[in-house]
């Protein structure tokens, strides 16, 4: 339960540096930010792998291009269901799953398999 709380903070983190970056994407307030990192967690979860199916043919056909677009449907999905949350355009959201997926994917580089923040050492080999 930890690990989905620290991936929840850490998509939290890529919203918040989102909105530093799209004009077109705004928040009410922290607890926002919050629930929408939340809420993106179970999007992702539960909509996302059954338009992943749907979607299937599309996706091969654009070699993979495709899941851009459903990520950006999906952070408009989750700006929909939550009020205080506002997108402006696609171009918007497109942005925003880009910021957050290449967030979670520096931070995955830290957390374990469990979710645990993980230190890595090395051992020098003396000459």
């Amino acid at each position: 339960m930890t690990g989905f709380f620290l991936r929840a903070a850490i998509v939290a983190l890529g919203l918040w540096l989102a909105t530093e970056i799209f004009p077109g994407l705004a928040f009410d307030g922290p607890y926002t930010l919050l629930a929408a990192a939340l809420l993106l967690g179970v999007v992702n979860a539960i909509v996302r792998p059954l338009i992943l199916i749907l979607t299937l043919p599309i996706t091969v056909l654009t070699l993979g291009l495709f899941l851009l677009v459903i990520n950006a449907g999906m952070v408009g999905l989750v700006a929909a269901l939550l009020q205080g949350l506002t997108i402006d355009t696609f171009w918007t959201a497109l942005g925003t799953s880009v910021v957050v997926g290449l967030t979670s994917w520096v931070a995955s580089g830290f957390i374990g398999g469990k979710g645990r923040v993980e230190v890595y050492h090395s051992k020098r080999k003396d000459d």
